[in-house]
């Protein structure tokens, strides 16, 4: 089934959505990225366990600066295979919605969690 008209997707089952590995990290480092297309910043992002650090690029220049995003924890999709993005090797997406200007705003847990806790 199609999306309706203001393009959401068409409804998918719960089995679906459980495909999806969506886990909470804290990020260690933060890094402009010249060479991306858009701008957008080099992060890694510890999950913790046996998941561990992984990177991202992502375009959250508008309301961000790297030095503000250390330690802040972020939701990522961390099963989706690595995805090359110019010359860095993108592993996780991290999550973000676009504020009324279209600009990422990230999202994260209300408060101080465990890394790596899945979301369900």
């Amino acid at each position: 089934m199609a999306g309706d008209d203001t393009g959401a997707p068409g409804p998918v089952t719960f089995d679906d959505f459980l495909k999806l590995d969506i886990r909470v990290g804290t990020i260690v480092e933060a890094e402009p990225f010249p060479k991306a297309r858009k701008p957008a910043y080099k992060l890694t992002v510890d999950f913790g366990g046996a998941i561990g650090r992984r990177r991202s690029s992502a375009q959250i220049t508008v309301h961000y600066q790297p030095e503000g995003l250390i330690g802040r924890q972020v939701l990522a999709v961390v099963n989706f295979p690595p995805r090359q993005i110019g010359p860095f090797m993108s592993e996780v997406l991290v999550l973000g919605v676009p504020d009324e200007n279209g600009a990422v705003v990230l999202i994260g847990p209300g408060q101080s969690v465990p890394d790596g806790g899945r979301l369900f």
